[in-house]
């Protein structure tokens, strides 16, 4: 058999072993690791939401890159983006080789689980002011009770003004909270299953408990509208055209007396976002024509217009092959000619649940990116099975360039299973797979992944876009 080691594989005649970045790493990689993820920690902290991470990679780019409707003819080392909605980026740089011969792709989804409000949130109950939420994306319900929430609120007036509101960060903000039952008075919920024990229409978020003086009924309801009209100028009408998150609060923070590990909210899927823009833009003369899209609604369905499914993407190639001095019916061409990478997360092995994982084709926490071959459940529904020479294509390219990587899956055939936007990409006839970082506790407010799995998955990434063939 062979050994995964530092990202190329070597004989061994006794099991395949997995070797961590920890273990085989020089101390030169081990320090740009923890130097690269400085600073993937303290941009996810800032940029919680889809809205947030699209700006927040325009403003630290904003030197390196112009709107696509800003150029009139494209040529190589043409560096652009374009945005769908605020919620979905495209960025694009033209390479060296003609546009027929293909490009190369890395999508991303930039949403995650999370606390929407409802169109008509806002009630009072037993002198107690809360918002009414759904929840976004496949939840552990139970896990939302009783942590520091922020708000993170785009209101948008009648007069199409909008206003940005981030309430719980800040140290002084206030934070917001759901309540859970007292185990002295949990006998009956302790009999429910977790469904039943923790219905979603109990995850409603405090929001205040003074009472307004003059008034009679609503009392705190009335002060809350109060502060929201002297501080923001809101009115309760006003939340009908408003999109307002609940999210955990605070930031990002290493993991681990050795500091090796990374616990935060929404690396799911934004390490895979946030590793494709940066290896998107450390590739400076690429061969082919380079593209990082990071889209929103992948959590739940990919089915409105800033989601994968959306026919954004064709908009814009379309202008960029007319840009480049081509016609729209070399769309396909290109198309059939370029290669992708589906940029989500995976499972690794988590010691605490060993029964639900198949251990000989599960990932393993530090052990470097993930290739995952088969996605979906109850057997390869849902997989997008991408061929054998693919696979081969891309583990050449890892090795060439000593990316740790290793393969994996998401989980036992029948425990369950999980699906990404590969079929959307690949519905185009791209050669498709999906690849990314190992993630702990995924969909959990909390997620906790291994600095050398977020720096591989970096490493990886930038090979991908520096192949030459």
């Amino acid at each position: 058999m062979r050994e995964m080691r530092r990202g190329r594989l070597q004989d061994r005649e006794d099991e395949m072993e997995r070797k961590g970045g920890w273990e085989i790493w020089e101390e030169q990689t081990k320090r740009q690791a923890i130097e690269f993820c400085d600073g993937y920690k303290n941009f996810l902290s800032e940029n919680k939401t889809e809205r947030r991470f699209v700006k927040g990679i325009l403003d630290i780019a904003s030197s390196n890159v112009k709107p696509l409707s800003e150029f009139k003819k494209l040529k190589a080392g043409d560096t652009f983006y374009c945005t769908n909605k605020g919620k979905v980026l495209l960025l694009g740089k033209i390479g060296t080789a003609p546009l027929i011969q293909g490009c190369r792709f890395i999508v991303s989804h930039i949403d995650s689980p999370r606390l929407d409000i409802k169109t008509d949130p806002l009630y009072e109950d037993e002198d107690i002011c809360f918002l009414k939420t759904y929840y976004y994306g496949g939840i552990k319900k139970y896990q939302w009770l009783t942590i520091p929430l922020a708000m993170y609120g785009t209101i948008v007036f009648k007069d199409g003004t909008k206003k940005e509101i981030v309430v719980g960060e800040k140290e002084g903000e206030p934070v917001f909270n759901i309540t859970d039952l007292l185990p002295h008075l949990g006998k009956d919920q302790e009999k429910k299953t977790i469904g039943e024990g923790f219905p979603g229409e109990s995850l409603n978020v405090i929001i205040g408990s003074i009472p307004q003086e003059g008034k009679e009924k609503e009392k705190v309801k009335a002060n809350i509208l109060k502060i929201l009209k002297d501080n923001y100028g809101i009115e309760e009408s006003d939340l009908i055209s408003s999109e307002v998150q609940f999210v955990p609060a605070g930031r990002m923070r290493d993991a681990g007396f050795d500091r090796s590990m990374l616990l935060g909210y929404g690396q799911d899927d934004k390490v895979c976002a946030y590793t494709s823009m940066k290896a998107f833009f450390d590739v400076d003369k690429p061969t082919y024509s380079t593209f990082c899209m990071m889209v929103d609604q992948e959590e739940i369905g990919s089915r409105g217009a800033t989601s994968a499914q959306s026919e954004f993407f064709r908009f814009v190639m379309d202008e960029v092959i007319e840009k480049a001095g081509l016609s729209t019916v070399n769309f396909r061409t290109i198309i059939q000619n370029s290669k992708a990478i589906s940029a989500d997360v995976d499972t690794v092995l988590d010691p605490n649940y060993k029964e639900v994982y198949d251990p000989k084709n599960t990932a393993r926490l530090g052990c470097g990116v993930v290739l995952t071959k088969i996605t979906g459940g109850k057997g390869k529904g849902g997989s997008i099975e991408p061929s054998a020479e693919y696979i081969a294509y891309i583990r050449a390219i890892f090795d060439k360039n000593k990316v740790l990587w290793q393969p994996g899956e998401i989980g036992k055939i029948e425990q369950g299973g999980g699906g990404t936007i590969a079929t959307y990409i690949a519905r185009y006839n791209i050669d498709t797979v999906d690849c990314g970082t190992g993630v702990l506790s995924m969909h959990a407010p909390y997620e906790l992944t291994s600095k050398a799995d977020v720096y591989s998955t970096y490493l990886a990434y930038r090979a991908f876009y520096s192949a030459e063939r």
